[in-house]
């Protein structure tokens, strides 16, 4: 099992955005056949390593 898969998801992050964009994302989502729950942890984990990455050069 990788090391993502073991890691137990234990805690929510509530956001407020525009009706719009969350339909639209939504949207978004189901034509790629992703969730949008998967997206928005990959992009956390992306935006924190690219935030790293910039504070170590």
């Amino acid at each position: 099992m990788s090391k993502e898969k073991k890691r137990s998801k234990d805690s929510q992050l509530i956001i407020r955005l525009h009706k719009a964009d969350k339909e639209d994302f939504l949207a978004l989502c189901d034509q790629l056949d992703t969730s949008a729950a998967r997206e928005i942890r990959r992009f956390i984990r992306e935006f924190v390593a690219q935030t790293e990455q910039r504070a170590r050069a």
